[in-house]
């Protein structure tokens, strides 16, 4: 085989900070899609700068239907899903056409490294990782969720190991963090899930600082590690507090008499998960 039967894919919005160095990673590869959902800087302009890059402008549905609706305007199955603000090494690119690619319920795992305002990260949760992202589309795709997509693998499905790293710019200035936790949590704000008590979301917002401080060693990290700890406090406390806000504001505006309480004419099913 070789890189022409793989196809990179990769969405952006407002990603010019990094996605000239993602594009460069991947010059070798003759066809390149990026799918843009409605960036406001350069990215689109940047982007266009490399002939081997087709963009496609659309909506954002989420990060895991995303993703699968912009692999599917790779010309080919063999999709690399490489993100915005990561880049592949040389090492990686010639593993990658080495690789035969006989069987679509196989998927590639790379080892990742975080970078963290140029720091190589090894503690925090933010250590290296092996992470799937090569596979066939005709057999493997993201879940639904509009964050922390993962993808699905066949039943049958084998992960191979392929050496090589890529590079993820996590953080090149600190107010990304910010904005992430905003992003993040208005995605979960609507999706199914429990509405927790204001005393148990702290507690849980206490734990992802405890844990990700202590026990994953972010205390090793400096200054880092601490930012880290509290963006995943402040991430799962507005993750559960938008939830519970929008539940106790509707009940609030249901007793004021604003809203009318839906009625029915049977009882409510209830799903047993």
């Amino acid at each position: 085989m070789s890189l022409s039967d793989i196809h990179p894919v990769v969405i952006t919005r407002d990603a010019a900070r990094t996605i000239e160095q993602t594009l460069a990673s991947l010059a070798a590869f003759p066809r390149v899609t990026v799918y843009d959902n409605g960036s406001t800087d350069a990215t689109v302009e940047l982007c266009e700068r490399f002939p081997n890059t087709r963009v496609v402008t659309g909506e954002f549905f989420g990060f895991g239907s995303t993703y699968n609706h912009a692999a599917d305007l790779a010309a080919g199955d063999w999709i690399l899903s490489i993100h915005a603000d990561e880049h592949v090494s040389g090492e990686l690119v010639a593993s990658l056409a080495a690789l035969e690619l006989a069987d679509p319920a196989t998927a590639y795992a790379f080892e990742r490294h975080n970078l963290f305002m140029g720091k190589d990260m090894r503690w925090a949760g933010w250590g290296k990782h092996w992470m799937v992202r090569l596979y066939n589309r005709r057999t493997t795709r993201f879940n639904d969720a509009p964050v922390h997509e993962k993808l699905q693998l066949p039943g049958n499905a084998k992960v191979a190991h392929v050496r090589g790293t890529f590079w993820h710019d996590a953080v090149t200035d600190i107010d990304q963090f910010l904005q992430k936790v905003s992003h993040h949590t208005e995605l979960r704000r609507h999706s199914r899930g429990r509405t927790l008590r204001p005393g148990v979301i702290l507690v849980r917002a206490w734990w992802a600082f405890f844990r990700t401080y202590i026990v994953q060693l972010g205390v090793l990290e400096g200054w880092r590690g601490m930012v880290i700890a509290v963006s995943n406090a402040n991430g799962s406390f507005y993750k559960h507090m938008k939830r519970y806000v929008d539940a106790n504001l509707a009940k609030e505006q249901r007793q004021a008499g604003l809203v009318p309480a839906a009625r029915s004419a049977s009882p409510p099913s209830v799903k047993v998960p």
